[in-house]
């Protein structure tokens, strides 16, 4: 099977006997001309500083893009041998923060030439740094790829990344564990990391005994000062249990009636091995959800990504210097959540719990706790960097395969819940359309698209989150329906927080469609006679007035007030016996409140509407 570069050059070669053009380049991938001169090789650098700096790359030289617009095309200028020496020096050519020259030989695996149209091109091969090794500089410049393109690194990002390393520097996955050593480690689980290392280059041997091993485990930090670190045990450690505690636990188990068989379950192991049994663990748990609260019925399953990433995410920025279990609790048909050990950096957090508006959302990160940890499991593609995790979380739930991923904070743990279904549910679209008339009137009669509406439920929920001290995860350019919250602004049907700032906006539903209680018009329009009533007939006659003044319709059913009420009371369970009961009870309230004269039978239309004459009436 060809390999990347191969397919590549195949394209190329294409490309260059039809003189034609078409972008190849990516954040991975850069494609030059061997320099002639100083000026394009610090071109060359550059772009290598970026994919230290990013997510690593490679660069293609030996071919060039020449010409503009319909004239742009490749041309094959192949490699020549007096470039050996610099490309040697790739390694010894960059600096830390304070100029002092670095030796990166490990981020450049053995650069390869490779026949191409009777000549030759060179494929250098550049590895991404380590989190907590970020950034490095090139004549006192730092450089990042975006897309196709290298772009200076900011002021304000260099300053985040040092206080992020200094916090790395003490992480605790690099501290030696006292009288465990080298012995403690398994030779067979070194080499499988290793063989994983070697693709697609070889940059490292397989070892034959562990002492052999020594040097590379005190570079990748599972060895320091002869004893094995946290990193190691927790990647191939022989008794990762004994070695670490509760650190290689989790605890699952499933959350239904005493009378019903639960699963529990401790799960212990490596690093990766804990990973996939606790993905197996959920899977096996949720594959046949039955809701027990909804008499039997099926529950809707989460995407297979969402557990992968879930379990990943957490057992990666989990923090090892706490001694405690992560804990994985299944709700069948309700919710899964998965508690871990740790905090949210400050900084990630906006909280505004007192406002009239509430805020707790958490700010998507891609910076790993666990610096070298998570370079570990890139090589395993159990991590990759691309602010996977909450932004995947994110983007499943805006394109409705689950519903919003919510966090409970405690003192020593964070606790994410996620709910099967769909973030566009029965209750968000019963409210939309409880306001279809005043969102008609918002956007100019255009109908809301898909993507719309799950940025406006997506804010709702958020809110409602919020209001129970739960944590929503921010909306960012990188993980939203960014031009259908412009739109969405511009129409007024949002807008930005008090507490919005430049840097981090944060959207609100406008405050009409958000609105749950009319109780003041409501006296305003009956008097005292509406505090006389119970609640659910007050709530009844909320829902007369949303439907009568925001809809198209303007007269309200019994049916449709029950399911309004029955979404918001319950979310939307599937026990038809339970809503068949609570509709009895609506429609013996919208009976009442007829015959008492708040509302009355709408004229030309099939439904009910409040009675603007109650207090005339009352009076005569």
């Amino acid at each position: 099977m060809p390999d990347f570069i191969d397919t590549v050059l195949d394209q190329l070669a294409v490309l260059i006997s039809t003189e034609r053009f078409a972008e190849l380049e990516s954040d991975g991938l850069e494609i030059k001309p061997i320099p002639s001169d100083s000026g394009s090789w610090n071109e060359c650098y550059k772009s290598v500083n970026a994919f230290l700096n990013t997510r690593g790359g490679i660069l293609l030289l030996g071919i060039r893009e020449m010409g503009q617009g319909d004239a742009r095309r490749y041309v094959f200028t192949g490699y020549r041998e007096n470039a050996e020496g610099k490309l040697k020096e790739l390694p010894d050519l960059f600096e830390d923060p304070h100029g002092v020259k670095l030796d990166l030989r490990e981020q450049f695996p053995a650069m390869q030439l490779r026949d191409f149209r009777g000549g030759r091109v060179a494929v250098v091969w550049v590895d991404e740094l380590p989190a907590d090794r970020k950034h490095v500089f090139h004549k006192g410049k730092a450089w990042k790829r975006v897309l196709t393109g290298d772009h200076q690194i900011s002021r304000a990002e260099l300053e985040a990344q040092d206080a992020y390393r200094e916090e790395a520097w003490q992480a605790r996955e690099v501290q030696p564990l006292g009288s465990i050593g080298l012995d403690d480690l398994d030779l067979d689980q070194i080499n499988e990391y290793i063989q994983l290392l070697n693709r697609p280059v070889r940059i490292e041997t397989i070892k034959a005994y562990l002492d052999a091993a020594r040097p590379f485990l005190e570079r990748k930090s599972f060895l320091k000062d002869g004893a094995a670190t946290l990193l190691g045990a927790l990647v191939c450690g022989r008794h990762p249990a004994d070695l670490l505690g509760f650190r290689c636990h989790v605890h699952g188990y499933v959350d239904v009636p005493y009378e019903v068989a639960q699963d529990k379950q401790d799960l212990t192991g490596n690093i990766l091995p804990l990973m996939d049994a606790s993905r197996s663990y959920i899977l096996r748990n949720i594959q046949v959800g039955v809701s027990v609260a909804g008499g039997g019925t099926s529950s809707p399953q989460y995407p297979e990504a969402v557990i992968r990433e879930t379990v990943n995410n957490a057992l990666a920025h989990r923090d090892y210097s706490i001694n405690k279990q992560a804990v994985i609790a299944i709700q069948p048909g309700v919710q899964l959540s998965i508690q871990n050990p740790g905090r949210f950096r400050s900084y990630l957090l906006i909280e505004h719990p007192q406002h009239a508006i509430p805020l707790r959302r958490v700010i998507p990160e891609a910076k790993a706790r666990n610096p070298k940890l998570a370079d570990v499991l890139r090589v395993y593609r159990r991590w990759e960097g691309r602010g996977i995790g909450m932004a995947t979380l994110v983007n499943l739930c805006l394109d409705n395969q689950i519903d919003i991923p919510t966090y409970r904070l405690y003192s020593e743990e964070v606790c994410l819940i996620l709910r099967p279904g769909k973030l566009c549910c029965d209750r968000i679209e019963t409210r939309l359309r409880e306001f279809d008339a005043y969102i008609d009137d918002k956007t100019g009669g255009l109908p809301l698209s898909p993507e719309q509406k799950s940025v406006i439920a997506y804010l709702m929920k958020s809110e409602w989150a919020n209001q129970r001290a739960h944590y929503s995860i921010l909306l960012t350019p990188d993980n939203n329906h960014f031009e259908q919250l412009l739109w969405l602004e511009k129409c007024g049907l949002i807008s930005q927080h008090p507490m919005s700032t430049p840097v981090y906006p944060i959207y609100v539903v406008d405050r009409v469609l958000i609105q749950d209680g009319y109780q003041a018009e409501l006296q305003e329009l009956f008097g005292a006679a509406v505090r006389e009533l119970d609640e659910l007939n007050r709530a009844v006659l909320d829902v007369v007035f949303r439907q009568g003044k925001y809809s198209r319709a303007h007269a309200t059913t019994a049916k449709s007030a029950a399911f309004s009420l029955w979404y918001d009371r319950r979310g939307g369970s599937e026990s038809i016996r339970e809503f068949d009961s609570f509709y009895r009870r609506v429609r013996y309230g919208f009976n009442k409140l007829e015959r008492a004269g708040f509302i009355v039978r709408a004229s030309g239309a099939r439904g009910f509407v409040l009675n603007s004459e109650f207090r005339s009436e009352r009076l005569l």
